[in-house]
């Protein structure tokens, strides 16, 4: 049998202030880090031996990776980083408040941003300050790698190569491999491994620090996916990830 484990990262600060994130690098809140252990305390409860590690440039990824191997013991696994497993790029409207925008956009346009398949934001400048341009971890990229704004769509497509050219070969050498990651860019790995619509991913909520089980046969044919930890819980948090971006 072979296993992916999905994480998306604990809370972030702007998490918590109900702020869009995208390429924005904060950091976790108490709270994440907390969530981020006990996801790694679960896991080795029950008994899951990750043997390889992938995840994005950002650090609320990065850290809550780091807690997940140190409430594991783990701290030894190699790890492999990429901006292609960067959260979805929210363009102009990244670091704007969630409900508040959507009292000035309505919900049903909020929604689009957030959860359609191929519906982008506003585009940022390259030179705006928030623009990846400006930050030297993306140097290596050219301006037409450079996200101004994502959808989904455009997620998946810079994710793809980094899935399918290096993570799934992983499993030829590992029966176990985890991904820490964000909210959109592990989104899009599920719609391919379920094979979910454009219209049933953009209702499918991923809840933070919640590990994301699913198990395959020797050859890849996924047998069954599940949420690790209390359903009920679990549930609540899916409801709340869904309602951020309503109007109050």
């Amino acid at each position: 049998m072979k296993q992916l484990i999905l994480i998306r990262h604990g809370e972030s600060e702007w998490n918590k202030l109900n702020l869009f994130t995208g390429w924005t690098d904060v950091d976790l809140t108490e709270v994440g880090r907390k969530e981020a252990f006990e996801a790694g305390k679960l896991l080795k409860s029950e008994g899951y031996k990750p043997q390889m590690c992938y995840t994005s440039y950002l650090k609320r990824a990065v850290r809550t990776l780091n807690g997940v191997l140190e409430a594991m013991d783990m701290d030894w696994l190699p790890v492999d980083k990429s901006w292609r497993l960067n959260e979805k790029s929210y363009g102009a409207i990244q670091g704007l408040n969630k409900a508040e925008t959507a009292m000035k956009y309505g919900d049903e346009q909020v929604l689009m941003w957030r959860r359609s398949f191929d519906v982008q934001p506003p585009a940022l400048a390259m030179n705006d300050e928030r623009s990846p341009r400006m930050d030297s971890r993306y140097a290596e990229l050219s301006d037409s790698e450079i996200p101004l704004t994502e959808s989904l769509k455009d997620t998946i497509a810079r994710l793809m190569p980094y899935y399918k050219g290096i993570i799934l070969p992983a499993f030829e050498r590992y029966n176990c491999v985890m991904v820490v990651a964000h909210g959109n860019s592990l989104r899009g790995i599920v719609k391919e491994l379920k094979g979910m619509s454009n219209e049933e991913i953009i209702k499918f909520n991923i809840p933070t620090g919640i590990p994301y089980i699913f198990e395959f046969d020797d050859q890849m044919k996924l047998q069954k996916d599940f949420f690790l930890g209390d359903q009920e819980a679990i549930r609540k948090k899916m409801e709340s990830v869904a309602n951020q971006a309503k109007k109050h």
